[in-house]
């Protein structure tokens, strides 16, 4: 193990949405910050959809901005769908929700990571949590490199030895086309935490091509939905539709016929899910 030359106050494990706003947090506040990932061109990726926001969701969007974090004005910036969910009914329900441009979303954030001072982006594998007694000094990675900190945020999202199920098969990884990070949960359990695990589910992609948006019902973006009180300049000048569809008897049938080959249903895992964006068998 070659220990690195830098010590850092803090060093935060995972770039993906909480990693992002936890590295640019504490640089913001004055600490020598170094943030962790497996990818630097997967920073703050939108893994399940390219949502931001939406009832209860959108909130903490906004409390976030206010107190000065970056999910808000970065979705402001790259964002092709605006809408105000529950406008006819009083202001504490009301939401914010936008459709982002996934690919820009996450340039968007890199880039202002990389410009934030006392902030250094690298890309290695965590391993290990690294304690001195009792208290932390740091980590170590796959690659034989050791980082010491004050203290360090573990931000690793789906990827601690996650397992992704399609259908009835099932493999490692941390999200479609990562691997997981295995040895991590192993370190905290030799360390004395409690290890479980956590159910997500991600709708799967269709073709556009395949669809005919005809016989869809057109849903136009709302005007002057914003996340940030700040002024953010779009990057993007333009905006698109969503869709909403039905499902109909045929398609309930469908997911009756093949309920034995979800996961969740066949018993291979066990969980609850969602209460505001459950799956079709759901």
């Amino acid at each position: 193990m070659w220990k690195y030359p830098i010590k850092y106050d803090v060093i935060v494990v995972g770039a993906g949405h909480a990693g992002s706003e936890a590295a640019h947090a504490s640089s913001k506040m004055g600490a020598k910050t170094l943030l962790l990932t497996m990818n630097l061109d997967t920073i703050a990726k939108a893994s399940c959809n390219p949502s931001i926001g939406g009832i209860g969701k959108g909130h903490i969007v906004k409390e976030i901005d206010a107190l000065g974090g970056i999910m808000g004005k970065i979705a402001d910036k790259t964002g092709i769908h605006f809408r105000m969910l529950n406008a006819s009914k009083g202001w504490a329900v009301r939401a914010p929700r936008a459709q982002i441009d996934k690919a820009h979303y996450s340039l968007e954030m890199k880039k202002l990571l990389e410009n934030t001072p006392n902030l250094e982006l690298k890309q290695f594998t965590v391993k290990d949590i690294l304690c001195e007694n009792g208290c932390v000094i740091g980590v170590s990675t796959i690659e034989g490199v050791i980082f010491e900190a004050k203290s360090v945020i573990l931000s690793s999202g789906t990827f601690m030895k996650g397992l992704m199920h399609i259908g009835d098969s099932n493999f490692s990884g941390g999200r479609s086309g990562d691997l997981s990070s295995n040895t991590l949960s192993t370190s905290l359990k030799n360390l004395g935490f409690e290890i479980k695990r956590l159910k997500t589910g991600t709708p799967p992609r269709i073709h556009k091509r395949s669809i005919d948006f005809s016989k869809l019902e057109a849903q136009h973006p709302d005007d002057n939905v914003r996340f940030s009180y700040d002024d953010v300049e779009q990057k993007l000048n333009f905006k698109v539709p969503c869709y909403i569809s039905y499902t109909t008897k045929e398609t309930i049938e469908v997911v009756k016929r093949d309920l034995d080959k979800s996961a969740l249903f066949s018993g291979k895992i066990e969980g609850v899910g969602p209460r505001y964006c459950p799956s079709i068998e759901d």
